[in-house]
């Protein structure tokens, strides 16, 4: 056997080649062969069991989430500060990018958000963020885009952004207005190149219309977020020529009792779902689940230009008031959804189920169904409580019945696999037929939607397994367990709430659920859901099988919804290519870009959510417009170095509470405990604290809402001349030495541990 290094002179080389990092890489740096590798991987696998290495997707190892000394970054957004920041392109580390605080030197070259340099990094310790970046050189210059409120002026006018975090206004020169009228919501693009002095230049590129008319609020996510929107021609023409699948090469399904169960407002039926009990008299009690899928791919060939459309979208995009979709009509909402009484392709899995829910076996077919009947989730929930209408009257018995049998048994499974129980409420925006924001509700969950769900992440969970028996290639549903310090983060929080939170070698979700049965009921309920919220890593796409951490699963993947999420279509072909059902499975190509598909759905994910959430938020602040000045009561949802957000209990709408309104005294912002600490007084404003505030403003066309702090866990703020003297700089000083204090106890905590 060869010679072995000690961990430390693992650590040491990995501390001098930041950019290597894989197995393969130590093993020749160390010359290790044969089966001494075997010892390294223990060793490796030892070292970030005790948290000195990090494991990175792509089998490399780095020391505890590292960065290396030179990297490329990407500028984003100034803060209110003016400071200037970052994040690393090049981060494949668990949990949270790091924060990276950009320092250019005097004659360096000005930056603006998206910019892309190489720069290079020190990592500090003690302050809001993880590394200061010095330029070396910049990359190329983004094409920065805004999306705004024109000015006119006799010069030609400005652009006041929309977007909260952009600070300065845009100059727009008179022959590049595009005729834009005063008050018209634009989108324009960077002009030139930015300068130190002075506003930057843009012009107009299109006119959106008057920001106040209906539909205009998700207009403007659209366009901020560079959702696609329009259909090109090319793919309308090829939606519109397709015709419905027959039953050449498919199972004849279609005298199975099938529904589907959806949302009142559904907008595509793209799951039914049908359940028996079995005659098996070897699985006593047993239960037959069948879960049906629209056959998408039968329309959406690779290679087409639906194919390049859709996997460009990446997914459908859900607005208060529209939906991006992304296949065009004439699939997604007529061949591809399972409307009832009518025929419709699908691919179906078939579940062998036992009395306690437990999946014996499974099997794939592509068939024909037709729907017994398009149901909703109030209907039949009421039609199982004993008030069944004239529709769910004739399916109670045959259909309804059996579908809650099973959810029971699956309960029961789920039970034992101890899933992550997080009780967060849904907002439910309703718009009136004005465009208007007409209530703004907390859905309502019921056993109905609950079923569905497990019946979908069964599904998805026999896609997975099936795949990996064919030896397929697939794109998992990833989710990686929270980063030790977010957890030791929310143990400190557990602990100062009074509850426990079990530690472990392998930390487990029914130790997590744990927790949360504890706050359940209690005072810091919201507060505990909350905090572990924010502990979990984003899930993403990926070929590699990581499992999925928050549903508690081995293997995972997306099946159960190809009409608006590209990641299941890709599933269905591979599914088609692993079972010979055709010549529209997973083509070659599609296998070689794997990995760059599951990166830019990921993407594309992301970019739905961030429009989406925008666009509540510009519908609440128009929502509460009209009572500015009214008293709100709330939870601090997070806490930054220039204020803290407030969650609002009534709406659910986030606000911001300026440091100027906090106090009349310096903040110390501690980030790792999320904590503003005053200087004077060592009042604390931290994640979860109940408060009372004012609504003083509120701005419906960048969704801001600004807030005025009244009380505090039941504590009145002082006002005007109540609060003393502005502290001296040594208030300052004692404030940083304290947080530093309790930076150093949590740091010498863990390692103690």
């Amino acid at each position: 056997m060869n010679q072995l290094p000690t961990k430390d002179q693992i650590l040491a080389w990995l501390a001098d080649n930041p950019g290597a990092g894989a197995k393969r890489d130590i093993a020749k740096a160390f010359g290790i062969k044969g089966a001494a590798k075997i010892e390294l991987k223990r060793m490796l696998r030892e070292l970030s069991e005790e948290g000195q290495i990090a494991r990175r997707p792509r089998r490399s190892y780095t020391l505890d989430n590292k960065l290396p000394p030179v990297a490329v970054l990407q500028i984003l957004r100034p803060d209110s500060q003016g400071d200037l920041w970052a994040r690393a392109l090049e981060w494949e580390g668990e949990g949270p990018e790091p924060v990276i605080l950009v320092i250019p030197k005097a004659g360096d070259a000005a930056l603006g958000e998206g910019d892309r340099l190489l720069a290079r990094l020190t990592e500090v310790e003690g302050e809001g963020y993880g590394y200061e970046a010095r330029p070396i050189r910049k990359i190329g210059v983004a094409q920065h885009r805004i999306v705004g409120i024109f000015r006119k002026s006799a010069e030609g006018g400005r652009i006041v952004p929309i977007d909260k975090g952009d600070q300065k206004e845009w100059l727009i020169a008179a022959g590049a207005t595009l005729e834009a009228r005063d008050g018209e919501l634009v989108e324009a693009e960077q002009a030139g190149p930015k300068t130190r002095l002075g506003l930057p230049r843009a012009r107009v590129i299109e006119r959106l219309g008057d920001p106040t008319a209906p539909r205009a609020v998700s207009l403007i996510a659209i366009h901020q977020h560079n959702i696609p929107d329009d259909f090109p021609d090319e793919v309308v023409a090829e939606a519109d020529a397709a015709v419905p699948a027959g039953f050449d090469g498919r199972e004849d399904l279609t005298e199975l009792p099938f529904v589907t169960i959806d949302p009142a407002d559904a907008r595509d039926r793209d799951d039914a779902c049908l359940v028996t009990y079995d005659d098996d008299p070897a699985n006593p009690d047993g239960l037959i689940l069948w879960v049906a899928i629209a056959d998408v791919a039968h329309y959406v060939r690779p290679g087409s230009a639906l194919d390049r459309e859709a996997r460009k979208r990446g997914n459908s995009t859900y607005f208060p008031d529209r939906v991006v979709p992304m296949l065009p009509d004439r699939l997604s909402g007529d061949l591809c959804s399972l409307h009832e009484h009518v025929n419709r392709a699908v691919l179906a899995v078939r579940m062998k189920l036992d009395a306690d829910g437990t999946k014996l076996s499974h099997r794939f077919t592509r068939g024909i169904i037709r729907s017994r009947g398009s149901l909703e989730y109030a209907q039949v929930q009421e039609a199982h409580e004993g008030r069944p209408d004239a529709k769910t009257a004739p399916l109670l018995e045959e259909v309804i019945a059996p579908i809650y049998d099973a959810y029971a048994a699956l309960s029961r499974a789920r039970a034992r696999r101890q899933p992550l129980e997080l009780d967060l409420p849904e907002r439910q925006i309703v718009i009136s037929e004005e465009g208007k924001v007409a209530s703004v509700r907390f859905k309502e969950r019921l056993d109905a939607h609950r079923l569905i769900e497990e019946f979908m992440v069964l599904a998805n969970v026999a896609a997975a397994e099936e795949l990996e028996k064919l030896r397929r290639p697939l794109l998992y549903r990833v989710h990686e367990e929270p980063s030790p310090d977010k957890l030791e983060a929310l143990r400190e929080v557990a602990q100062a709430s009074g509850f426990t939170l079990p530690k472990g070698q392998v930390l487990r979700t029914s130790q997590l659920n744990y927790l949360l049965d504890q706050a359940e009921g209690s005072e810091f309920d919201e507060l505990i859901n909350m905090s572990t919220l924010r502990t979990m890593t984003q899930a993403y796409y990926a070929p590699q099988n990581l499992g999925h951490f928050g549903l508690a699963l081995r293997s995972y993947a997306h099946f159960t919804s190809p009409i608006r999420r590209y990641s299941d279509l890709v599933v269905h072909r591979a599914l088609i290519l692993g079972h010979h059902w055709g010549k529209d499975g997973l083509s070659p190509q599609e296998i070689e870009v794997l990995e760059e598909t599951a990166k830019h759905i990921s993407e594309t994910e992301r970019r739905s959510m961030a429009a989406e959430r925008d666009t509540t938020d510009r519908y609440l602040a128009a929502y509460l417009s009209d009572r500015v000045g009214s008293e709100f009561s709330g939870r601090i949802s997070g806490v930054q170095k220039f204020g803290a957000f407030v969650r609002l209990d009534e709406t659910g709408a986030d606000g911001l509470i300026p440091i100027r309104e906090i106090g009349r005294e310096f903040f110390h912002y501690d980030r790792e405990a999320q904590q503003l600490i005053g200087a004077d007084t060592g009042m604390v404003v931290g994640v979860g604290l109940r408060v009372l505030v004012r609504l003083k403003e509120a701005v419906p066309v960048t969704g801001g809402l600004e807030l005025e702090l009244l009380e505090i866990e039941g504590a009145a703020m002082p006002g005007p001349g109540k609060g003393g003297k502005k502290p001296f700089r040594r208030g300052r000083k004692l404030a940083a030495v304290k947080a530093r204090e309790r930076g150093v106890a949590r740091k010498v905590k863990r390692t103690r541990k």
